[in-house]
């Protein structure tokens, strides 16, 4: 069985909105990039608006999904790929999130 060291797992909700962040380093098979993670922004009871996902990497590779559908993205490094995400996520909406250091 692959192991699996949590690096980040948290969640924030403010103002009608939620951050929840997964980001796992993995030896599983199922993760060619040695990562599994899931960095998501969206509306409480509502629709994503951001989220970057390598659920199916193996078969689809690395995603990026917005309210306008979903991209197949390079993956650039975990650490660039969660800042791509911050910076993305404090422009997608009203509340500046508390990140974690």
């Amino acid at each position: 069985m692959a192991s699996y060291t949590t690096i980040e797992d948290w969640k924030d909700v403010e103002d009608g909105y939620v951050v929840d962040v997964t980001i796992r380093q993995t030896e599983d098979e199922k993760y060619p990039s040695g990562w599994d993670y899931g960095l998501h922004l969206g509306e409480i009871g509502g629709d994503t608006i951001l989220r970057y996902d390598n659920a199916h990497e193996r078969t689809k590779g690395h995603e990026r999904h917005t309210r306008d559908g979903v991209e197949i993205i390079q993956f650039p490094g975990m650490l660039a790929l969660y800042d791509r995400f911050k910076r993305e996520a404090e422009k997608m909406s009203p509340v500046s999130w508390d990140w974690p250091e």
